[in-house]
């Protein structure tokens, strides 16, 4: 039998704040990267996208997004979908984001 999940939504996305864009130097959720989270028992689902289609750090990107997944106590499974629709555009960005990248 499946014990219940130790981890949430909210716990990924603290997390998911550790993951910097390289380049713009803000880390991926305050970036609007983030499009979806799902959670399956000890497996983590996480959608996201990148600020261009051809980001030249794309693949560090999403290795360090799957490793800081991994690193949530109770995580076995973490899995990294980059997706290209919708199309990042800046006005995702939260308060932090813009003031971040200086984009208020």
């Amino acid at each position: 039998m499946n014990s219940p999940s130790i981890f949430n939504e909210q716990m990924v996305l603290d997390v998911m704040r550790q993951v910097i864009d390289p380049e713009i130097g803000c880390n991926v959720v305050d970036l609007g990267l983030v499009y979806g989270i799902t959670i399956a028992g000890a497996k983590v689902t996480l959608q996201m996208t990148l600020t261009t289609p051809g980001c030249p750090m794309s693949e560090s990107i999403a290795q360090g997004a799957q490793w800081a997944l991994l690193g949530i106590e109770g995580v076995e499974e973490a899995e990294v979908q980059l997706v290209w629709d919708p199309p990042w555009h800046p006005s995702m960005m939260t308060e932090t984001g813009r003031a971040a990248t200086g984009m208020r």
